[in-house]
Order: structure tokens, then sequence, then C-alpha cells
């Protein structure tokens, strides 16, 4: 497992790479550790927003490289969104590190845990979903609930009732004023609330 010293060297060190990067014109400190709520298990997550689109694929090969090579990557895994590239690395001491890469045209705060580190970023924070929108989801997945138990599908049923319940859980934290986003306002909810779902 790794150490918060260990974290912040490496974190260090990937950033000094960027700054030495030609090919980054941009950089941000994004996820807890913008936001000053980094704890003993966060992870890294940085953004990098490349000054041409087509050096995301060399500067992707190089950084791959420098993590494998220089922090001890032992597997990896991509994640696109829009035109942003995360590669999301997991060294062999445990520590998660997210590193990901957009056309500078691109390369915009999409929520509050984003600090620019350096060059320039406009803020364009992406739109949460409505509670309408949730609220329909979690119907949806209910009623897909009934038709998986009726086919007896039990592990559907489960998947469905999960979701439904996830849904339900966003609404909440949109209501309440907490991140709704991958759960993490869910813990911030008041018993009240997340009581009639504990055995859901």
């Amino acid at each position: 497992m790794y150490t918060p010293e260990e974290r912040e060297r490496v974190r260090r060190e990937l950033i000094a790479a960027a700054r030495a990067d030609p090919r980054i014109a941009a950089a941000a400190l994004t996820g807890s550790a913008a936001v000053g709520r980094e704890d003993r298990w966060s992870d890294i997550d940085l953004a990098f927003g490349l000054s041409e689109d087509s050096q995301i694929s060399s500067a992707l090969d190089d950084w791959t490289a420098r993590m494998y090579e220089e922090h001890g990557a032992v597997h990896h895994m991509d994640v696109r969104s829009g035109t942003w590239l995360y590669r999301v690395f997991m060294l062999a001491n445990s520590l998660q590190v997210d590193l990901a890469f957009a056309p500078q045209g691109d390369f915009a705060a999409k929520a509050p845990t984003f600090q620019l580190l350096f060059g320039t970023a406009p803020e364009r924070p992406s739109t949460p979903p409505s509670a309408e929108q949730l609220i329909g989801w979690a119907w949806l997945y209910a009623l897909h609930v009934r038709s998986a138990l009726a086919r007896g599908k039990l592990w559907q049923a489960e998947y469905m009732v999960s979701a439904a319940r996830d849904s339900i859980l966003a609404a909440a934290c949109r209501r309440h004023g907490v991140p709704a986003a991958e759960g993490r306002g869910m813990d911030q909810l008041p018993d009240a609330v997340t009581d009639p779902l504990r055995d859901a």
C-alpha cells in the first residue's frame, strides 16, 4: 500500500514532467486533491491539454512508457468521454493514477474539482442530469426489475435494483446540494433519506 508521501512524490514528478513536455500546453489537478479533500485513499488525478490534436497519440505512448518504466505501473485501461481520453494506471503499490489527455480546444473545467496548474482553460462545467431525468431512470430500471424477475433473470434484476437505487440517491444528492456523480455525496445524505434504502 502506498503512503501519502509516495503519492505526493509521484504527483510532483508527473507535474514536473508535464511542464517539461512541449506538447502539453496546460495541466490541471483534478479530483479530491483539487478541492482540499484528499485523504489516505485518494488517487492521483491530472489532466493535460495538448497543443495539437495530432500529438495525443505520441503523448499517450510516451506517458504510458513513463508510467511503466519510472513509476512501476502494472496495468492500465482507457476511458473515453467525448474528445478526452483518461488513461487509468494501477501501480504495483496499489496507487491509481488517472491521466486525462484532451485537445487544447476542449481542455476546460468539467467539474468543480479542477485546479489549473499552468496554461489556460475556460470553465465549462458539465451539466449534471436533472432530477426529472434521474427519477425517470429510476422508474425505468424498476420496470426492468419486474420483467427480469418474470424471466427468471435474477442477476439482471439485481443489477436493475442497484441502478434504480443509485438513481434515487443521485436525485436525493441534488436535492440536498451534495455531489451526485459517482456516489460522491451519498454518504453526506441525512439518515432519513438513506435508511429506507438500506435493505433495497
